[in-house]
């Protein structure tokens, strides 16, 4: 099954369909900025905000990482897990030009979150990316909330994904 979304103008397929509200979520395995593995479990007992996007590099993803990391200072037993298809190197990179502590940055680089998670992008020039998504999961692991943003270049709605934990 694909979805479609907007991606500058240009409407791109995106396969597969984001955790359903009510249900566990998927386990993962992603890369860590230290080339260590991030699996689901490393947050059990906590509530986790999945922040998906296509790049880091790119005003938006930016902007969401920026605003998450702003929004945890607000939080308690929970973290944001910002992941896209950048290599660990760079989300690094990022982070720490931005002082940026608060976030937690992984990798699906080598992984089969984004298929399992159904944010792939599987058509246009930005193919293999992630589309934007935000994915809550309380602290017993059921999905909260979901947001499969309908244009990649506007932000999440940060403000209904916080109200539910």
């Amino acid at each position: 099954m694909t979805q479609q979304i907007v991606w500058r103008g240009e409407k791109v397929e995106v396969k597969g369909n984001l955790p359903p509200v009510g249900e566990t979520a998927p386990d993962f395995a992603l890369t860590a900025n230290d080339l260590s593995e991030i699996v689901l479990s490393d947050f059990a007992g906590q509530n986790l905000v999945l922040n998906i996007f296509p790049s880091i590099d790119t005003p938006t993803c930016a902007r969401s990482t920026r605003r998450f990391n702003e929004e945890l200072a607000n939080l308690e037993n929970t973290t944001v897990l910002c992941v896209s298809a950048d290599l660990p190197f760079a989300q690094k990179r990022f982070c720490g030009a931005e002082g940026l502590n608060r976030v937690v940055t992984a990798s699906s680089f080598r992984s089969s979150f984004s298929d399992d998670y159904g944010v792939t992008v599987l058509t246009g020039i930005r193919r293999g990316l992630t589309a934007r998504a935000i994915i809550v999961v309380n602290s017993a692991g059921i999905v909260k909330h979901v947001e499969l943003v309908q244009e990649v270049s506007t932000e999440p709605d940060y403000q209904t994904a916080l109200s539910v934990l």
